[in-house]
């Protein structure tokens, strides 16, 4: 008897308010793993995985038809750019050219530009390829988003590859070039419940941050430009610890994010290959298990604070606090206007590469 080959499948998403047709693209591994691609937004809509019993669930957060992603959507498994996460005031310099985007976020005192602006990658068409392979299947998408766009300066030619290995990961590839200086921040915004979306809460989930430090925030949630280490405090998650040990401590960073909503400043090897562990999840109920492995600098973890039950997912189940946990792997929020951090400059001649798995096992 042959193993099972790797498939690739599609389907029809739904139309966009402007009429454009959108796919649904269905990668299976040989083991049976399964994740499900749209074009619109570049969107993981559906990730299959085994628990230890060998039962598949869908553990990403999610809706089952473009309709529910165009009316209410916290960017579930998108694309986000170009910049994710925040920017201060919604501005930044390159050279002696100032930059004013959207500022979509915030609060009236202290507004920010958050994830590409009001209608970011997430709300794009973008250009599919299937990819066969033996080794896994998988998806390219392609934007080219133009000068200006969301205010930012430069087409911006982006590239998105998903890949679902036979080795039970979802490994997510990212190559951007410009023909004008500009910035580039670039992440996956998956919202993950390894006990299966819409069913309870992450806060028995144990995590693991492979970072020393933390970026604490002010109270526009924009970093304020200090690493902090996080020995001692609630942000310490360099031993598995359950999400819900210290989420509702006394401390002002949390409460200024309703529980965590911060980037973590990633420990790297000193070898050129900036390839590392990342982050580690146990979900000791099913007993699956996610390491996130990335070139990225940073890591936002995301709790899922604001998730307020008016979002009801494929289980037909709402999503309430704390439903899911995000794991994002980007460089730093606000690096355009914070020298210091590592930059997300990019110019023209020069390539944008980045490589994220989400690898799924358990124990």
């Amino acid at each position: 008897m042959t193993d099972p080959q790797p498939t690739i499948d599609v389907e029809d998403f739904g139309h966009t308010p402007q009429g454009i047709a959108t796919k649904l693209y269905t990668l299976t591994n040989r083991n049976g793993l399964q994740a499900k691609i749209a074009d619109y937004g570049a969107t993981l809509v559906q990730l299959r995985v085994p628990d230890r019993a060998g039962a598949l669930a869908d553990v990403v957060l999610g809706y089952g038809k473009l309709a529910d992603y165009l009316a209410q959507s916290p960017y579930f498994g998108s694309i986000v750019g170009r910049y994710c996460n925040r920017i201060a005031a919604g501005k930044f310099s390159l050279g002696d050219q100032t930059y004013t985007l959207a500022t979509n976020s915030g609060a009236p005192a202290a507004p920010c530009h958050l994830h590409g602006g009001d209608s970011g990658f997430d709300k794009k068409v973008w250009r599919a390829e299937t990819l066969p392979d033996p080794a896994g299947p998988g998806l390219r998408l392609r934007y080219l988003s133009p000068d200006g766009e969301e205010g930012y300066p430069g087409n911006l030619d982006v590239t998105v590859t998903y890949r679902l290995t036979n080795q039970n990961s979802l490994r997510i590839e990212f190559r951007a070039t410009t023909d004008k200086a500009t910035v580039v921040n670039l992440t996956n915004h998956a919202y993950f419940n390894l006990r299966g979306e819409g069913n309870g809460d992450i806060l028995e989930h144990r995590l693991l941050l492979n970072a020393d430090s933390y970026l604490p925030v002010d109270a526009g949630i924009i970093p304020t430009g200090e690493l902090r280490p996080v020995r001692g405090t609630p942000f310490d998650f360099s031993a598995l610890t359950a999400v819900g040990a210290r989420i509702d401590a006394d401390d002002p960073q949390l409460a200024r994010g309703s529980g965590y909503d911060h980037n973590w400043v990633l420990n790297k090897p000193a070898a050129a290959d900036p390839y590392a562990l990342a982050a580690k999840v146990v979900e000791p109920q099913s007993g699956r298990t996610l390491e996130v492995w990335t070139s990225e600098p940073g890591i936002q973890f995301y709790s899922g604070n604001f998730l307020d039950r008016s979002m009801v997912g494929k289980s037909g189940n709402p999503y309430g606090p704390r439903a899911a946990l995000c794991l994002e792997t980007q460089h730093y929020p606000d690096a355009p206007n914070q020298p210091h951090f590592p930059t997300t400059t990019l110019l023209p001649g020069e390539i944008f590469e980045s490589v994220t798995s989400y690898h799924f096992g358990v124990e």
